[in-house]
């Protein structure tokens, strides 16, 4: 090797380790991490086992070259995305319910913030968001299409695949067969015993309407509106009709206006008129809907399906635990102490709620008023950062940036955001929308 080789070769190196070519894998590992979503505990151990090949790559490199991962406007963002959920649950863990588990929530929720990085590194650039973005929503046409099947058949065919597997690995399948006959709505590739299908399509659905729509324009909007309103509806949760609801008039009025915006709807209140007639389901849920219009308190628990029951607890937590709550998770074991209607059978049947089924309630009953100031306080960043973005990053960040505004969505109610699986969810959907907000090929500001 001559002396004029080596500075070369020692460069090239240098680039073969670099940030930004080690990385190149991270869209499809966050593409992966959500398509595994049925399956909670393998997903969990693909968000564990990216959270620790992030770690160990940047101790690897030393943390040097971060800027060719991500700006540092988006190395900021995402860590205080992640602080604002993190540090109410730490100081919650303090003199929570049960202490031990409360201590034990928080230290498993750490392995986030690598993994955040990683699900931003991903969307960082135009390659990185096309792969991250289209996948998604490439996964969400899979999962509807799915699902609806199951409607006309009665059978999820990617859930009916994993049970098999299931079932020869371990002997057993996913549910159990009073779990399968209890079922009252589509449950699709999530199965019977998890029944998430509605707020998953529904807080995901941006990413494959602005698919839809740059890649056929309104009427490919329209189809995939169409096809998605009706497995959100046929999944049978209220909460992921609200969330829905939201996303198509953001999503549809920016791209149609406000007149064709009215036809949507009018669709929509059709579409929903016919299910009325044609699925028990759906039947079932807009008539526990009306329960709210009678004058008394029960009839409006009902319309909630006891969520009424559970708000009042929630409200109890947080007036006798007003600073920082009752600790993460530590709802199911204040529940008791806090029921407004103690010895009467709830709604959900036998046993306490587990958690408040309303954002703004978990964070207080939980976290106190500590956590719901840096819960806003990590709002407030978010909002900053899309008030001073460019026009061109607004535009590159919309489908984040509606799928996560839909997920916290304050006027629902909501799956528990202390939760591994809800947890993960919106603290993944935080970092797409800062590192596609803030990227590295994206202007941060004006």
């Amino acid at each position: 090797m001559t002396t004029t080789d080596a500075p070369h070769d020692a460069h090239d190196s240098a680039d073969s380790s670099s940030p930004r070519v080690g990385w190149r894998w991270a869209p499809f590992w966050v593409l992966a991490y959500v398509a595994l979503w049925p399956l909670p505990g393998i997903a969990q151990g693909v968000l564990s086992l990216g959270a620790l090949i992030a770690i160990g790559r940047l101790l690897y490199v030393r943390f040097r070259g971060g800027g060719a991962l991500l700006s540092a406007q988006a190395w900021a963002l995402t860590s205080v995305l992640f602080f604002a959920y993190w540090l109410p649950e730490l100081l919650a863990a303090v003199d929570a319910v049960d202490r031990l588990d409360a201590f034990r929530e928080v230290a498993v929720d750490l392995r986030f913030l690598p993994f955040l990085w990683l699900a931003s590194a991903a969307v960082a650039d135009a390659r990185g968001r096309r792969i991250s973005f289209v996948g998604i929503a490439i996964v969400v046409g899979v999962w509807t299409l799915d699902a609806l099947i199951q409607a006309v058949s009665g059978v999820s065919p990617i859930f009916a695949g994993l049970d098999v597997g299931k079932l020869a690995v371990s002997g057993h399948g996913f549910c159990t067969a009073a779990e399968v006959s209890a079922l009252d709505r589509l449950s699709g590739a999530f199965g019977p015993c998890n029944l998430k299908l509605g707020v998953v399509l529904a807080s995901l659905s941006p990413f494959a309407l602005y698919a839809a729509a740059r890649a056929f324009g309104k009427p490919g909007w329209f189809v995939a509106a169409a096809t998605l309103g009706a497995a959100v509806l046929l999944a049978g949760s209220r909460a992921s009709w609200i969330t829905y609801g939201v996303v198509l008039l953001f999503s549809g009025w920016r791209l149609l206006g406000g007149r064709q915006m009215l036809a949507v709807f009018a669709f929509g209140a059709a579409l929903l008129a016919v299910l009325f007639f044609v699925s028990p389901q759906v039947r079932e849920r807009i008539e526990r809907t009306t329960h709210a219009l009678t004058a008394d308190a029960q009839g409006v628990d009902s319309a909630l399906s006891g969520r009424g029951r559970i708000w009042g607890a929630a409200l109890c937590m947080a007036k006798t635990h007003p600073i920082n709550g009752v600790g993460p998770r530590g709802f199911r074991e204040a529940f008791p102490a806090c029921d407004p209607e103690p010895g009467k059978i709830a709604e959900w049947g036998l046993g306490p709620a587990f958690h408040a089924h309303q954002i703004v309630l978990e964070i207080l009953s939980e976290t106190g008023v500590i956590g719901l100031l840096l819960w806003l306080a990590g709002v407030a960043l978010a909002r900053r950062a899309w008030r001073y973005a460019e026009p061109a990053a607004r535009e590159a960040a919309h489908p984040a940036m509606l799928a996560l505004a839909v997920t916290v969505f304050p006027f629902n109610t909501h799956l528990a955001f202390y939760s591994s699986f809800w947890g993960g969810v919106v603290l993944l959907l935080a970092a797409l929308y800062a590192g596609s907000l803030l990227g590295r090929d994206t202007p941060a500001s004006a």
